[in-house]
Formats: structure tokens, C-alpha cells, sequence
């Protein structure tokens, strides 16, 4: 269960700090992409936390080794490893299969994957990668197990967390209708695609939390930015080299501090009942006007539930 922890949260704290002295024992969490970068870490502290972590993970072999390096630090840590590849609808539907046939509680489920893609691809689905991954995959991944952490939330008596990762790069996107861009070929830009991504992690989120909350269910959605964090989803791409050591390189965090936000929004007492908030450096951050458009989240999840229902 929650504990109050001793620190507050700063711009400048790492995971480790922002979850000092709370005890997550009897707690459950799905992190995906947890192979590397802030999806690793944050599987690392919520294991040093107690927390009993499974992490969702496409290379399962990479999952693994990560699991190792978790349990050679905490040896009684509780860590699993199942295999999730989010572009696949078929094998984010296999994962929940599993999962809820293990009949294990979840009351924290962390939407930490991503992918950045410098050329035009597509899904097993057809849908454009970015979109597919960074929030299709999430957006059907938590329908699956949702109900599960609401029977978990009211057998346990705690409050369930959703957590999205984000970016502030939610605010470089295509103008116009979502859907006008998803599998344009002939407009594709990485940036504004993965941007498009990001904004529908928020509006994702925010819409969530007005669903949950009009239901009276004790389970909370929020999104964050992790920071600017070089990490393997921008090796390769010349343009955000290029912006990092320029530019950000006076900005860039950790990846200990990058996961901090994420942590903090999963284990933090001081978040209790904040639903539907963007998170910068653990705090509450400001949006784009459009990740704030009530209308435009609902036309998301319409939009996202047509395509998840009918692959």
C-alpha cells in the first residue's frame, strides 16, 4: 500500500528520490517498454519499492536481462517478464488474454512504450506506426484491463493509477482533423507524426479520466513529459542529435531523473484522487490548446475505439 514518502518532488529529482520511504508492497504494475532507457528505471524503483512489476516488452530476451540487472540489486524483488509488441493489435489482445487468465490485480498500469520511426511505415494493421504503437496499442491494451483494475481498486480499497507517457512534443503536430493524417504517406513528417502520437497520449488520458470519473470509479488517468532524455528512441535520427547536443544539452536529464515523474504519479501519496493532469518534473504542467479540447479527446476515443474493435 501507499505510505507517505519523506521528500517532496522537484524539477531536478530522480525516481529513486521522488518514491524515498514509500512502501508499494501489495502492489501491482504493468510498465511497457521496459527494456531500456525511463521504462527500464522505472521497473528498477518500483521493484526497490516493493511493488511487484511486470514488464510488457517486445524483445523478451532484452526484458530479461533487464530483470537480472533489477534482481542482482534487489534480490527479493518481485519482476516478471511477458512479451508485448504494441503495433500488433493481435499481440496486445494475447497479452490481456494472458494476464487476465493469471488472474493477477493491477493497480498501477504505466503507458511508457514508444517509438520514433524517421520513414513512413506501417502496422501489422495497417494503421501508421507511430500512431499504431505510441497510442493505439495503449488506448486498446487499457480498455482490456480496465476492468480488471476496477475490481482490483474495489477488492483492495486503493486507488488505481494510469499513467501515460507523453512529451512535450505533443505540441508539433499536423494541423486539421486526427484522422487526415494517420496514413497520409504523402505528408509524413517523423516530427509532426510522432507529435500526433503525443497529443493523443493527452487526450487519451484527459478523456479517460472524465469516463472513469462520471462512472465513480476509484482510478485515476494522467499524462506526463518525461523531460528531454537521450535515450535509444532517438539514436539514429539525425535531427534530434543534432537538437540535443545544440541545443537541449543543457536541458537533458538522466534517465534516473527522466523516470522520476513517472514514478511519482505511480507511487506518490501527493497525487492521491489528481486525475486528468499533464506532469513536467512532477508537477503540473501546461498544455497545448489542443490537449485541452474536450470535443476533440471524444473524437479520439471514437476514432480509436473504430479501429480497435474492428482488427
Amino acid at each position: 500500500m501507499w505510505i507517505l514518502g519523506r521528500k517532496g518532488a522537484s524539477a531536478s529529482s530522480t525516481a529513486e528520490e521522488v518514491t524515498d520511504g514509500i512502501h508499494g508492497s501489495g502492489l501491482s504494475a504493468i510498465v511497457t517498454g521496459a527494456t531500456s532507457g525511463i521504462g527500464a528505471e522505472t521497473a528498477r524503483v518500483l521493484a526497490l519499492r516493493g511493488v511487484r512489476v511486470i514488464m510488457a516488452v517486445r524483445n523478451t530476451e532484452k526484458g530479461t536481462k533487464v530483470k537480472e540487472m533489477i534482481l542482482k540489486e534487489t534480490p527479493d524483488a518481485k519482476v516478471d517478464v511477458m512479451e508485448l509488441d504494441l503495433s500488433s493489435m493481435a499481440s496486445v489482445r494475447d497479452f490481456a488474454d494472458k494476464y487476465l487468465s493469471a488472474s493477477l490485480p493491477l493497480h498501477v498500469l504505466i503507458n511508457n512504450a514508444g517509438v520514433l520511426s524517421p520513414q513512413f511505415k506501417l502496422s501489422n494493421e495497417k494503421i501508421e506506426l507511430h500512431f499504431a504503437t505510441n497510442h493505439l496499442g495503449h488506448f486498446l491494451l487499457t480498455n482490456l484491463l480496465l476492468e480488471t483494475m476496477k475490481t482490483t481498486s474495489y477488492e483492495h480499497k486503493t486507488e488505481g493509477r494510469i499513467i501515460i507517457v507523453s512529451s512535450e512534443g505533443h505540441r508539433f503536430t499536423y494541423s486539421g482533423t486526427l484522422s487526415d493524417y494517420i496514413n497520409n504517406e504523402s505528408s509524413f513528417s517523423s516530427v509532426y507524426a510522432y507529435g500526433l502520437s503525443k497529443l493523443a497520449n493527452i487526450l487519451h488520458a484527459n478523456e479517460l479520466a472524465r469516463l472513469l470519473k462520471e462512472e465513480g470509479v476509484n482510478i485515476t488517468a494522467n499524462s506526463l513529459h518525461p523531460g528531454f532524455i537521450d535515450t535509444e528512441l532517438f539514436r539514429g535520427h539525425n535531427i534530434f542529435s543534432v537538437i540535443c547536443n545544440r541545443i537541449l544539452r543543457y536541458f537533458i536529464k538522466d534517465v534516473s531523473q527522466g523516470a522520476a515523474t513517472t514514478c511519482y504519479l505511480a507511487l506518490n501519496p501527493k497525487v492521491k484522487g489528481v486525475t486528468g493532469e499533464f506532469f513536467s518534473d512532477s508537477n503540473l504542467a501546461k498544455l497545448s490548446s489542443r490537449a485541452k479540447d474536450q470535443e476533440l479527446a471524444k473524437e479520439l476515443w471514437e476514432f480509436s475505439l473504430s479501429l480497435t474493435s474492428s482488427k
